[in-house]
């Protein structure tokens, strides 16, 4: 059961979110160091355990690095979709969902970023999908190079959308279904198949034909279910857990 509660946020989370804000208003970019620990816990008027707790959620949150030792300080960084990979296991870890729900997500988002890629895709991200498809056709006989380029075919479709979001989500949940992690099979019937659809999303893609590149994707995405269904229904049964799955 999903449980909404609200409780008041802590010192430590709300200097985070002010630490956040300066970032942006201050315009820092990757790899800027923020100011010295006295500066900000004169700024923030707070001690130095709340800065530090701050500091360290940012951190984790892949918004800082905190360099040690002399010359250190937090420094800006890129935040992925590590950590929301991260949030989305636990929250389902402990719904007891199984994987089955990932895939069922795929069905629904998976179609609408296809479709939304026809419409928005950059000249530079339809050179990468073109090479996802070209590569993984030329090494049907890797399984690990056919594996990779599924995975970055489906992630450039997603960057190809224009919406962040998509992005983000679609890499959080490849993450946590990664298919050759969990004992995943791909015989080289399915590779060729996988190539084949691939190559007809990328066309539809290619011609700005949104409706063709959902309806594409669809029948992508639905191979995908027959076959993990067919030959993993109890990986598919399996209740998703952060850091493994025995």
């Amino acid at each position: 059961m999903v449980r909404a509660t609200l409780r008041p946020q802590k010192t430590a989370m709300l200097v985070a979110q002010r630490i956040v804000e300066d970032i942006n208003r201050r315009g820092n970019k990757v790899g800027d160091r923020l100011p010295p620990e006295r500066v900000m816990l004169e700024e923030y008027e707070v001690g130095r355990g709340t800065l530090r707790e701050s500091l360290r959620f940012l951190e984790l949150q892949g918004v800082l690095a905190l360099k040690p030792g002399p010359g250190g300080g937090p420094i800006v960084q890129q935040p992925d979709s590590a950590a929301l990979g991260t949030a989305i296991t636990l929250l389902l870890q402990f719904e007891s969902a199984p994987f089955r729900t990932i895939v069922e997500a795929r069905t629904a988002l998976e179609p609408m970023m296809a479709k939304l890629a026809a419409e928005r895709i950059s000249d530079e991200q339809l050179v990468a999908l073109k090479h996802c498809v070209e590569h993984q056709r030329a090494n049907l006989d890797d399984e690990q190079i056919f594996v990779e380029m599924s995975r970055v075919f489906h992630d450039t479709v997603a960057q190809g959308s224009g919406n962040v979001l998509f992005a983000y989500l679609i890499h959080a949940l490849l993450d946590m279904l990664d298919g050759s992690a969990m004992g995943m099979e791909y015989p080289m019937r399915s590779r060729v198949a996988t190539c084949d659809i691939h190559e007809k999303i990328y066309l539809a893609v290619a011609d700005g034909d949104p409706v063709a590149a959902l309806t594409a994707m669809e029948e992508h995405i639905a191979g995908i279910w027959r076959y993990d269904t067919k030959h993993y229904p109890e990986l598919l049964d399996t209740p998703i857990a952060w850091g493994g799955r025995d």
